[in-house]
């Protein structure tokens, strides 16, 4: 479990625990620590994984100074007890003993709530109990998990209503955007032998398709509109293949890596982002909103709360609430001015990427570093 021959090279290290994968989709998670392992060493630190053998940690080098951590337990072994001793050795054999916990998901408490990082930052990206088979324990340890905590960030407007009465100090940062590269799709020229295929005008989507999916509208669009081509790109998650809509002008054509979602979407007509409105949604802030509108494209959306505001508003994206409002704002996107558009979307992005909102996190984890450090101790006595 030992990394070798690997710098300290900052002040502190930064110990995260998520409940996302690092390779499954390239979101916020990865956005932000990608951007923090320039300066200093960074531990992913994955749900475990099960298996027949000796539990381990198993270590994976990636970009700059990150790490990715997935623990592979024993079947049956007791997982709290198991991963504390895990962690302790990991921490230890690589001189991780001036570190800030960074947390994803309130289920880890369980084995790391007897550490002593120098600060704990909760970013809540989702509301995690309103999900499909979330634990009953979810809510008792997020209550706990804010106890922990000296700074909490949230992924949207909505979330941070939510949570800003739970915490002292309690920030919002929603979704931002690497606008270079999903710029790009105006500029590509060869689109992917996959999409090439399905005929136009076509209407895409990318991300997770699960509980938060409303598969029922993406089958009614296909039905009323024959005439349009729905491209739909992400794992299928949570929810059953078999549930999923199949029209021959439906197309699922799987998951695709980060680097490869602008040469998709420079092939649609429009965008789409066909949420349903459930417990699921009721928070999210998506980041593909940005990001859609950075490549270009015209966007139509469900009336999710983050995405009316601010977005809708601003009359940057389509909002339509019934299948056959889904269908006239499909028309309405084909038939928008994409120069106006786009000039828009390009004002309204401008003060928006992931650069600046690392650069602000990192500033207030640094005061909360200080803040809790021996000498400002000693100087409140």
């Amino acid at each position: 479990m030992k990394i070798e021959a690997f710098p300290i090279r900052a002040d502190y290290d930064l110990v995260c625990f998520s409940h996302l994968r690092w390779d499954f989709v390239y979101q916020r998670p990865q956005h932000l620590l990608s951007r923090f392992a320039k300066d200093r060493r960074v531990f992913f630190i994955e749900e475990p994984v099960f298996h027949d053998n000796e539990s381990k940690l198993e270590i994976s080098p990636r970009e700059d100074q990150l790490f990715v951590v997935v623990p592979h337990l024993q079947h049956g072994a007791d997982v709290d007890s198991v991963m504390r001793g895990l962690l302790d050795n990991f921490l230890s054999e690589n001189q991780i003993d001036n570190f800030v916990s960074w947390y994803y998901t309130p289920m880890m408490t369980a084995w790391t709530d007897h550490l002593e990082p120098k600060a704990v930052v909760f970013d809540v990206m989702d509301e995690l109990s309103a999900f499909k088979n979330a634990p009953a324990e979810l809510l008792q340890r997020e209550k706990q998990l804010f106890g922990m905590a000296n700074l909490v960030f949230t992924g949207g407007p909505s979330l941070f209503e939510s949570k800003k009465s739970q915490h002292h100090s309690v920030h919002c940062f929603p979704s931002s955007i690497d606008v270079k590269h999903f710029a790009r799709a105006l500029e590509v020229k060869d689109e992917p032998a996959d999409q090439a295929q399905v005929a136009r005008p076509r209407v895409g989507f990318f991300g997770v398709i699960d509980e938060r999916t409303d598969i029922e509208l993406l089958g009614r669009l296909a039905d009323l509109r024959p005439d349009l081509h729905f491209v739909m790109i992400g794992p299928v998650v949570k929810i059953s293949d078999e549930d999923l809509p199949r029209r021959d002008n439906i197309h699922y054509l799987g998951g695709k890596d980060y680097k490869e979602l602008p040469d998709y979407i420079a092939g649609w007509d429009v965008a789409m982002m066909p949420f349903a409105i459930n417990e699921s949604t009721k928070f999210i802030s998506p980041t593909k909103t940005p990001e859609y509108l950075a490549a270009g494209r015209p966007v139509v959306s469900t009336a999710i709360t983050d995405v009316v505001k601010p977005y809708g508003e601003a009359g940057l994206v389509f909002i339509a609430e019934t299948p056959e409002a889904f269908s006239d704002a499909i028309d309405a996107a084909l038939k928008d001015d994409p120069s106006e558009r786009r000039r828009r979307a390009a004002e309204f992005l401008d003060n928006m990427s992931w650069d600046k909102t690392y650069a602000a996190m990192a500033d207030l984890i640094d005061r909360a570093v200080e803040e809790n450090s021996p000498k400002a101790s000693a100087m409140h006595v």
